[in-house]
């Protein structure tokens, strides 16, 4: 595990921002595990993304639907495991499937699905910063693929206009 860079958003917009930076980067199969508490901006993160592979829908939290889909390019499936209480649940939502069909997996409370996908995924931490509307955004690499794009992501994140760190 390698900490690749962390990045500061004052505000919603610039975590949307964020999220559509690191667009440019996931790849057909890749796992994006986003971690860290309520509200600090996990599906705001995604909204970004989202828009940035050519989604048209409104992204929301997949709370109580455990997953939502987008057409996108890659298509994407956006899960929330908030309410999930064993890793059997995980395994039963089938999204080795929407990997192995081409599709990108975004999991909010992404560290309970580590067990299964955490040896090959980005790993998006994001955190409270010292204002209500600023986030601490850091981003770990896990596995070959993602680390090999290691030197992207900084690229990516300074073209936002974002600090990286």
């Amino acid at each position: 595990m390698e900490n690749w860079a962390t990045v500061s958003s004052a505000s919603a917009e610039q975590t949307r921002e964020i999220g559509a930076q690191i667009a440019r980067l996931v790849d057909k199969g890749d796992v994006v595990l986003l971690v860290g508490s309520l509200g600090a901006g996990k599906t705001t993160f995604v909204q970004g993304l989202v828009a940035a592979l050519g989604g048209r829908d409104p992204v929301t939290s997949p709370t109580f639907t455990l997953a939502h889909k987008y057409r996108t390019s890659p298509p994407v499936t956006h899960v929330d495991l908030w309410r999930l209480d064993h890793l059997q649940e995980v395994v039963d939502l089938a999204l080795e499937e929407e990997l192995d069909e081409g599709g990108v997996v975004i999991v909010e409370w992404g560290d309970a699905a580590e067990p299964l996908y955490g040896a090959e995924a980005l790993v998006v931490r994001l955190d409270w910063g010292a204002s209500d509307g600023e986030r601490t955004i850091a981003f770990e690499c896990r596995g070959r693929s993602w680390c090999s794009r290691a030197e992207l992501l900084r690229e990516a994140l300074r073209a936002g206009s974002v600090g990286a760190g």
